[in-house]
């Protein structure tokens, strides 16, 4: 029998239900990307705060906030089951305000991106057309465990990445800035997975086609590793190749480190995902910005 959401209707959401609802901890990281590409673009930030600041809040609280909410809204079924304290499944954004918050945003967001130009206006149309695809029926991209984390790593990591330096530089990125941010954006993919482990139970019921649900939860982890430290290793090398040794070791110490936590979490995938993702993503996205600077001492390579 398919769990449903108890969903009150007639009163107002609770206001720390709604912020839940958007999720901030999940905003860092496309806001980190944006600066990352910002600071790869090699232009200087004099009379451009403007522009950094607001990428960042649409990157962040617009955007993926807006991305959150649709994706509580269509898994409110899914969380019925693995998380029923959640704002809608709990009743405290009731009814259908969790859908009205989602479009909301979305018209926020393209109005906001409207402002950094075509460069980020096109980026934004991006951003929001693919959360939604994510999320809602019927692409659901979410029921793949290579397509959903695919998509998510793409709009955390390399879309905001290219769009910083895109609008920071008035044009198109050179094309080792968007290696690097397509190469992290990858890397995002196995992040992605580590953060599945917290819905398997629900997902395996909802026939959501995670990848800890179609190749378990060692299996997967062991995927999540493989496909977040590949990626790493090749921004490393293309760094040697153009003559940047000391970013490039940089970011080998700190996949060293990532190397050193993943063995933690191979001992107990599911357990410790969470733990992982308070450790080794730290590492990770220390390495984005270092590989920035990198591009930036030069230019971005245009």
């Amino acid at each position: 029998m398919r769990a449903t959401a108890v969903l009150p209707a007639g009163r107002w959401p609770e206001p720390a239900a709604m912020l839940r609802l958007l999720k901030p901890i999940t905003w860092f990281p496309p806001m980190w990307a944006y600066l990352c590409g910002t600071v790869s673009s090699g232009m200087s930030p004099t009379g451009s705060w403007g522009l950094i600041l607001l990428g960042v809040v649409l990157a962040g609280p617009i955007v993926c906030g807006m991305s959150q909410a649709a994706n509580d809204w269509c898994d409110r079924h899914v969380d019925a089951i693995n998380e029923p304290d959640r704002p809608i499944p709990s009743g405290r954004v009731p009814g259908r305000w969790g859908l009205g918050i989602a479009l909301a945003i979305t018209v926020l967001a393209l109005v906001v991106g409207y402002q950094l130009g075509p460069w980020g206006f096109g980026a934004t149309i991006v951003g929001v057309a693919a959360a939604w695809a994510y999320s809602a029926e019927p692409v659901r991209l979410k029921r793949s465990g290579w397509w959903g984390p695919g998509l998510v790593g793409l709009c955390y990591e390399g879309l905001p990445w290219i769009t910083g330096a895109a609008v920071l530089s008035a044009g198109a990125p050179g094309w080792p800035v968007v290696a690097v941010a397509l190469l992290y954006a990858a890397g995002a993919h196995g992040i992605m997975t580590l953060n599945d482990f917290k819905a398997l139970d629900g997902d395996r019921r909802m026939g959501v086609n995670s990848l800890p649900v179609t190749l378990g939860p060692d299996r997967a982890a062991r995927v999540a590793c493989w496909t977040m430290a590949v990626p790493q290793v090749a921004v490393a090398a293309l760094l040697l190749h153009w003559d940047r040794p000391l970013h490039a070791a940089a970011i080998a110490a700190l996949l060293l480190g990532q190397m050193l936590a993943m063995r933690v979490l191979l001992t107990d995938p599911r357990g410790r995902a969470p733990w992982y993702n308070a450790t080794g993503i730290t590492l990770y996205v220390s390495g984005m910005m270092i590989a920035a600077f990198a591009l930036r001492s030069f230019g971005g390579l245009a």
